[in-house]
């Protein structure tokens, strides 16, 4: 009498048919990926470059999202921008800067009917306080004009370094760099640092490339973290420079499915402002709607 085979057997005693015992397949096997190969300071500073090269012929248009017309307003803007969106502030500057178009205008304001004004930017209240005290502090130290160097910037109220740069890089030209939130989920991202402080971010970015090249790259980075490289949902397959993201197929992978998370000009919709310049128009980017439009 010939002996039952193994798995038979194994199946009998465990009242498992034998069908099943056979048929039964492996686990899918795990294809680990590889940890990204360490590179050197050179090879990291080519990359970078490359990135922003590759950026700046996606986004030749990239400029401030903030609506200003002189320095004034571009601090005042970029102070408000602080917990909301470009988008509003644009939205609510225009009532602002009608009502009160100088320092002197807004130091000797109401703050309750400044703060009526800002209501729609959120932290109404803390926002009006920092404008205010810093068109004092323009008008009782600087004569009414916005400085034009960082170290006096920075002592105006609700103006840090960030602000700073921006004032800098997009009002009087001096190189900087603005370190937001999509700038420091980039370069972390792209593996460009591991710092997670602003001023630590700031230093080791600006080692990587040329100061001439400070703002033009922050408006890159950050165009592409509102653009395409979302914090939740990254749009890989719409990615233009996949190839040298070491953090590609953290986000959708599918070029199809990909488009559609694209936002702003890439996307088909407007963008955050009302009066953008106009190589953004011809490249067929929309001016944003004003508040309570639409």
């Amino acid at each position: 009498m010939k002996k039952a085979p193994a798995v038979v057997k194994q199946a009998a005693e465990k009242k498992v048919p034998v069908k099943k015992a056979v048929a039964r397949k492996a686990p899918a096997k795990t294809v680990a990926v590889p940890p990204t190969k360490e590179e050197s300071p050179a090879a990291l500073v080519r990359r970078a470059r490359r990135i922003n090269r590759e950026l700046a012929e996606v986004f030749p248009y990239a400029h401030p999202e903030l609506d200003f017309e002189n320095p004034f307003q571009l601090v005042v803007a970029t102070v408000l921008s602080a917990q909301t969106t470009d988008l509003r502030v644009n939205q609510t500057t225009p009532a602002l800067f009608s009502k009160y178009p100088t320092p002197e205008d807004l130091a000797a304001a109401n703050p309750e009917e400044v703060e009526e004004i800002l209501r729609p930017t959120g932290f109404f209240r803390a926002k009006t306080k920092s404008v205010i005290g810093l068109s004092k502090a323009l008008v009782e130290e600087f004569g009414g004009e916005v400085p034009g160097r960082l170290e006096d910037l920075v002592k105006l109220p609700g103006v840090g370094r960030k602000t700073a740069f921006v004032v800098l890089g997009n009002a009087f030209g001096r190189p900087g760099i603005t370190v937001d939130t999509h700038f420091q989920r980039l370069v972390r991202r792209w593996q460009w640092t591991a710092e997670t402080d602003p001023d630590k971010i700031e230093a080791a970015i600006g080692a990587l490339f040329p100061k001439k090249d400070w703002t033009d790259l922050s408006h890159h980075v950050i165009w592409h973290g509102r653009r395409i490289c979302h914090a939740r949902k990254p749009a890989c397959g719409a990615c233009p420079i996949a190839p040298l993201c070491p953090a590609f197929g953290e986000g959708e992978t599918d070029p199809e499915k990909a488009q559609k998370l694209l936002k702003y000009e890439k996307g088909g919709f407007p963008g955050q402002r009302l009066n953008p310049p106009q190589a953004y128009l011809d490249a067929g980017g929309k001016a944003a709607p004003p508040l309570g439009a639409g």
